[in-house]
């Protein structure tokens, strides 16, 4: 069957575009951006790439269209699928009911850390000899690819989006899932572009809890008042919550400042047992994140203690605290973080592991939110870890960046020509100092022109 995938390049339809192949599909797609590090996964599947939207990428003519929600009426190759009457679904749909069907589904939904959590849950799965399937909206580094089929009486991991399916099914992709274990990992404003607020947001996350069955359960972070809130509309399923409070049934403490290392203790009525995780990872998120992994991952039969052990040997996915390169101890780090929160995060369990040297915060605030304006008066703040911002406003942007850096609480600077920004980083940057680079886009490739830029300054 030969499938073809509008909007191919994006994480999540690039994912379903392996598990299409690994299912034995002929598959082709097309994208406006084609960009690494999807579009290598993709090409080494054997996956033809086409650049742009065309009425000629349908020739010849594909026994069925997948259409990714960044889509919409107008674009032309939407166009001539609709004209030409051909079959066509929506991504989400299609994973629903071509790979999900009598799996054990575990959905890893929250605004920030999704990815990080998927990749947590598959790898602690994998480490326990039940080789799950998985589809991750990013590459984690322990599998080398994005999405895979896995045993199909293993458990099948997949980070649930609460952004839109489709132009023709505004539902939150999530709701296609039917998970049997869901995880809740926090809730906020984001995604402006189709949510007038919160409220609307936390409508789609009980959706989510709807279809959870009762035999399920809903893993829940505790502190998050707005999970709270969609719990209240109603729950029928067991709910285990997750995070630091003290009464908690799934709680860490941390042993290191820095998070790298910290204990994690799980209470079931009078037995309580305990485990040590010691990890290369920082930052208090991501022994959330790592709680809430081990939770599921224990109500699939993965003993906490070997849970544990297996985090040592756990990477972080593609571009979250990716290591770029290093050159003359100046470190290139790439991350996704693109959120108010998710930025502050970042920084500050960078800053935690960071002894010596200062941290050079870059930003690209290209996400769809940002470009609306509608948080860039928390941007300000969420830098205040960093030694200093460099601020890089991107095409289509169309608030100024000057008061936010005005009013920002460290040294910022503004930059709209990539070239620029990377000759003042080289300039400024010395041995010890760590350059992380935040955007959910490719940002121009700044990290292999920042790394030969490097080279070249210092040999």
């Amino acid at each position: 069957m030969h499938l073809h995938i509008l909007g191919i390049c994006g994480t999540f339809m690039g994912s379903l575009a392996l598990l299409a192949r690994e299912q034995g599909h002929q598959v082709s797609g097309a994208d406006a951006n084609v960009y690494p590090p999807m579009s290598t996964q993709l090409e080494e599947a054997g996956i033809a790439l086409m650049e742009g939207y065309s009425a000629d990428h349908l020739v010849p003519r594909p026994d069925l269209v997948i259409i990714g929600n960044a889509l919409s009426r107008g674009n032309p190759e939407v166009e001539a699928v609709l004209d030409a009457g051909l079959p066509y679904v929506s991504g989400p749909q299609w994973l629903a009911e071509q790979v999900l069907p009598g799996r054990r589904v575990i959905a890893v939904a929250g605004t920030h850390g999704k990815t990080t959590t998927a990749s947590l849950a598959a790898w602690l799965l994998e480490s326990a000899g039940q080789s799950p399937g998985f589809l991750i909206g990013g590459v984690p580094r322990n599998f080398g690819v994005s999405a895979r089929l896995g045993a199909f009486d293993a458990p099948f991991v997949v980070e649930a989006d609460e952004y839109d399916t489709a132009f023709f099914d505004k539902r939150s992709k999530f709701v296609h899932y039917r998970p049997e274990i869901a995880i809740l990992g926090n809730l906020e404003f984001d995604h402006a572009d189709i949510f007038p607020d919160l409220a609307a947001i936390e409508r789609q996350f009980h959706h989510l809890v709807r279809t959870v069955p009762g035999k399920g359960r809903l893993l829940v972070a505790d502190r998050e008042a707005a999970l709270e809130r969609v719990l209240a509309e109603g729950c029928w399923t067991p709910v285990s919550r997750f995070g630091g409070a003290a009464d908690s049934p799934w709680r860490f403490v941390l042993e290191r400042e820095d998070a790298s290392r910290f204990r994690v203790i799980h209470s079931a009525g009078e037995v309580e047992e305990d485990a040590v995780v010691d990890w290369g990872l920082t930052g208090e998120y991501n022994a959330r994140n790592a709680l809430a992994a081990l939770a599921a991952a224990h109500a699939c039969g993965v003993d906490l203690a070997r849970g544990c052990a297996a985090l040592a040997r756990f990477e972080t996915p593609r571009r979250r605290q990716e290591v770029r390169g290093e050159v003359a101890g100046i470190q290139v780090i790439d991350d996704f973080a693109h959120h108010p929160t998710a930025i502050a995060a970042t920084l500050a369990g960078l800053r935690a592991a960071t002894a010596r040297g200062r941290l050079l915060a870059v930003i690209e605030p290209r996400s769809n939110t940002m470009r609306l304006g509608t948080l860039r008066d928390r941007l300000a703040d969420s830098v205040a870890r960093a030694d200093a911002a460099y601020w890089y406003q991107p095409p289509g942007l169309d608030w100024s960046l000057a008061p936010l850096i005005e009013a920002g609480p460290v040294p910022g600077r503004e930059y709209d020509d990539l070239e620029a920004l990377v000759a003042a980083l080289v300039a400024e940057a010395r041995p010890h100092d760590r350059i992380v680079v935040m955007s959910n886009g490719g940002f121009g490739g700044i990290h292999e022109r920042l790394l030969a830029a490097l080279e070249d300054a210092h040999g």
